[in-house]
């Protein structure tokens, strides 16, 4: 199976799970981890910029992973998964939660 089927089946696997279970718009919760990177934690903030969200980052222990979590309100489920597929275009080595 090619990566880019398995992207969109999960996708769209996370698409109906958000609609049974909120009522939209809500808030809702991104969680992120990135290897610390200045430049990548602010590429993610930068994303999440001016929507009224509320950001908090915590790096690991060792300091060698920085953990960004992200709550604000959307309006569906395809507006959290746009600002998911961002995230992945634009930060390399993200792991998204």
């Amino acid at each position: 199976m090619s990566s880019k089927k398995k992207t969109d089946e999960f996708y769209n696997k996370l698409r109906e799970q958000l609609q049974e279970t909120a009522t939209w718009p809500t808030e809702y919760l991104y969680k992120f981890i990135v290897p610390t990177s200045a430049s990548k934690i602010n590429t993610i903030e930068d994303l999440f910029d001016n929507l009224g969200a509320v950001i908090t980052t915590k790096e690991s222990g060792k300091g060698t992973y920085t953990s960004i979590s992200i709550n604000l309100v959307m309006k569906d489920p395809d507006a959290v998964i746009t600002k998911y597929k961002e995230v992945a275009d634009q930060v390399e080595g993200v792991i998204s939660l």
